[in-house]
């Protein structure tokens, strides 16, 4: 039994997920000194489907798999650090949908650029062929593993 394992040690299933770990939270360093220190890697579980397009808290509940409650709750958490807000459906007077604000929106636009800087950043230290390469090989284990679709139709989150 290996006590302190070394990255050639670790199964790749988890060296993938460090490794997109380690990603992320320097984009997260990224965001915080581009002003959105308030946001949380988790908070995109809930952000992804709202990027589809406005919801209610049912659907929003429904599409993460959790109870109404659950969903009203990670809202509210949004909605007061100025990420989310209710509007009226305008079909349906007594329903609200759910749409991301001027902040909401502005952090996923920083995210996505600080990703793609991050991409470009690992490109030139290793070369597009070894990028694409792995791309790839990540593309085809979520595949493998039927979750290219989860990814696809952004339903998205993190192992029960």
């Amino acid at each position: 039994m290996v006590v302190n394992p070394t990255s050639d040690e670790l199964d790749l299933s988890l060296l993938a997920l460090f490794a997109g770990w380690a990603m992320q939270d320097e984009v997260q360093r990224r965001l915080v000194a581009d002003g959105f220190g308030d946001l949380r890697f988790n908070d995109g579980v809930v952000i992804q489907h709202v990027l589809a397009g406005p919801l209610t808290i049912t659907a929003l509940a429904d599409r993460m798999g959790v109870t109404q409650q659950a969903a009203s709750k990670a809202v509210a958490d949004l909605e007061r650090r100025g990420v989310l807000t209710r509007r009226p459906a305008p079909d349906d007077g007594r329903a609200r949908l759910l749409h991301l604000t001027k902040h909401g929106t502005a952090a996923v636009e920083a995210a996505r650029a600080h990703r793609a800087a991050l991409d470009a950043e690992v490109t030139a230290r290793w070369g597009a062929e070894r990028v694409a390469g792995t791309r790839s090989l990540l593309r085809e284990i979520l595949t493998r593993f039927d979750a290219d679709d989860t990814v696809r139709h952004r339903r998205v989150r993190p192992p029960a």
